[in-house]
């Protein structure tokens, strides 16, 4: 689990931002936001992903990525912490041959996972969705990526999977760590592959009357 103190921010949101409120353990989307400039604390929400998803059978990859982020968001949302900021929530979940897949967890799950996609190319799709708790306005949007995988034998599928890097990550790989070895290429935002993209961060935002830009401290405003 990440905390704001792993991750500390260099200043404070300028006061043309409201407060700014990661609900994620995910100390990659951390580093993307801390390497964006965009100040913010951590909050880890409370949300069984997997319940979730069970409750919308019909949803496609796509759009259950986006329920989990709003899930995470409004679960954090609603705890007094968070009055007066924007709460933002994300998940990841990685499609293949139209079949969702989340977080193996098991060992042996990832280790069959890859299996499926050594040598193959699949879409992960990453959820956004963020909550003003000032007003209880909200809006989400998604970004997805197609990751082509090399061919890999299973010794080296077991050998990065002993590692534990894939347990916890949607389609049991990283382009950001030792799961890089093993990726050709990505074609889309290769920071919604690793779990946070600002670039729809900014898109979201903006629907919300919030400019990105405000908190760098330099311009950027927030509409009334």
């Amino acid at each position: 689990m990440v905390s704001s103190e792993a991750f500390p921010t260099p200043a404070p949101s300028p006061s043309s931002a409201p407060r700014l409120i990661l609900a994620s353990a995910s100390p990659a989307r951390a580093r993307i936001l801390q390497a964006a400039g965009i100040p913010f604390t951590v909050l880890v929400s409370d949300v069984d992903e997997d319940a979730v998803a069970a409750r919308h059978p019909e949803a496609t990859p796509e759009q259950t990525a986006l329920l989990l982020a709003q899930a995470k968001a409004r679960d954090v949302a609603q705890r007094s912490v968070a009055a007066d900021a924007l709460v933002v929530g994300c998940d990841s979940v990685f499609e293949l041959d139209g079949v969702p897949y989340g977080k193996p967890w098991e060992p042996e799950v990832a280790v069959e996972r890859w299996l499926m996609q050594s040598g193959r190319s699949g879409v992960l799709h990453t959820g956004h969705w963020v909550v003003d708790t000032r007003s209880d306005s909200q809006a989400g949007g998604t970004s997805s990526a197609t990751v082509t995988f090399a061919p890999v034998d299973e010794d080296q599928i077991r050998a990065y999977v002993a590692t534990q890097e894939p347990l916890q990550c949607a389609g049991a790989f990283t382009i950001d760590g030792r799961g890089a070895a093993f990726i050709e290429s990505v074609q889309g935002d290769p920071n919604a592959v690793i779990g946070l993209s600002v670039s729809a961060l900014r898109s979201v935002l903006g629907q919300l009357g919030v400019d990105l830009t405000a908190y760098w401290g330099f311009g950027g405003n927030l509409q009334p």
